[in-house]
């Protein structure tokens, strides 16, 4: 199928301004904003416009050189900086790698003469979305072997391009796609929010990839009953001994695919790594509105006033992932070497605050 979406205007620099795709309307209108206004980019990461935690990292180093545009003046600057910086970092308190690509930023700002800020900023930025590309491409081609002759790949929320420069879990699915090798990809609708039924399954059919789109629930049926040859998700933050927090529902399908015998697999970029954090008991959780829950598609589902545990993530502990596949390699128990060691050989690309 010939793709009818430029995948640029997922997020983009456009001669000054921010491009971004509105994610919250697909699958049923494509709506494409632009701004030159950071606050706008932390709203719209708020209300998941923007979502995914690699692209999320991405949106908030180019807010960062929207901010610091407003003014010239050199002290003003510097506060419309801080500002930035601290409604950023507030903005989604789980994916690292927002904190990751905030660090960047901080140092870049570090290193530049004031009167060249704005300049490095924008530079950064730029590098740091083909940094993304380069290392969901290198995950897609880590990956890749270990579909041996393809089949059923299970998989969780959006790991795409709508969730990273060339997505993480997905990308090992468009590069057996490329390669010819036959894969259908079983797609949880993920509640509360229906990032598979919405956003998973339109980036599938815009590429032409066979699908099914099944509830949260059916999962370990479908692992009982149907060759599946991986579980495959994205993550959000993975501590130093491999727990790592996902979309909420994530731990479920690790269990079942342990008791199925099926390997369950974490895509993911080095950067997701927070080497602060020991174990995922230590992973901040974010727990989002009620109205995430009560309702559905603007429609109330349930009764008013119900108490609601609103949940964004759960955390999967280490024993029930078979690798972590990073743009370094594809890592395996026992992650407390594993982990340190691809660090190590990499340089340290990975978030040091939080």
């Amino acid at each position: 199928m010939t793709e009818a979406f430029d995948w640029n205007d997922v997020l983009r620099w456009n001669d000054g301004a921010v491009r971004f795709l509105d994610q919250t309307r697909l699958p049923f209108e494509i709506v494409v904003h632009e701004t030159t206004n950071y606050r706008r980019i932390v709203e719209a990461i708020q209300r998941l416009e923007i979502r995914g935690a690699p692209l999320i990292g991405i949106a908030a180093v180019y807010g960062m050189a929207l901010a610091a545009k407003e003014s010239s003046d050199l002290d003003a600057r510097r506060d419309n900086l801080e500002e930035a910086f601290r409604a950023f970092a507030s903005s989604r308190p789980t994916a690292v790698n927002l904190f990751w690509a905030l660090e960047q930023a901080r140092q870049a700002l570090a290193q530049s003469p004031p009167d060249e800020i704005p300049a490095r900023l924008l530079n950064l930025a730029l590098r740091v979305h083909e940094d993304d590309r380069n290392r969901c491409d290198a995950i897609g081609r880590y990956g890749l072997p270990l579909l041996g002759k393809g089949g059923i790949v299970l998989t969780h929320c959006n790991t795409g391009v709508l969730a990273a420069a060339g997505g993480t879990a997905l990308s090992i699915v468009f590069r057996a796609c490329k390669e010819n090798i036959p894969v259908e990809v079983f797609v949880d609708e993920t509640r509360p929010l229906l990032q598979g039924a919405r956003l998973t399954v339109w980036e599938l059919r815009q590429r032409g990839i066979p699908h099914r789109l099944i509830v949260d629930g059916a999962a370990p049926h479908v692992m009982r009953t149907f060759p599946v040859t991986a579980v495959i998700t994205g993550a959000d933050r993975i501590a130093r001994n491999g727990d790592t927090a996902n979309k909420i529902g994530t731990y479920m399908l690790a269990t079942a695919a342990q008791r199925h015998g099926i390997p369950f697999y974490i895509a993911a970029p080095l950067s997701t790594v927070d080497a602060r954090i020991e174990n995922g008991d230590q992973i901040p959780l974010e727990e989002r509105g009620p109205e995430e829950i009560t309702s559905m598609l603007g429609r109330t589902v349930t009764l008013p006033d119900t108490p609601v545990f609103a949940l964004a993530f759960d955390v999967t502990p280490n024993e029930l992932i078979t690798a972590i596949i990073t743009d370094a390699g594809v890592l395996r128990p026992p992650y407390t070497s594993s982990i340190p060691d691809a660090l190590e050989r990499s340089g340290g690309t990975t978030a040091e605050q939080g």
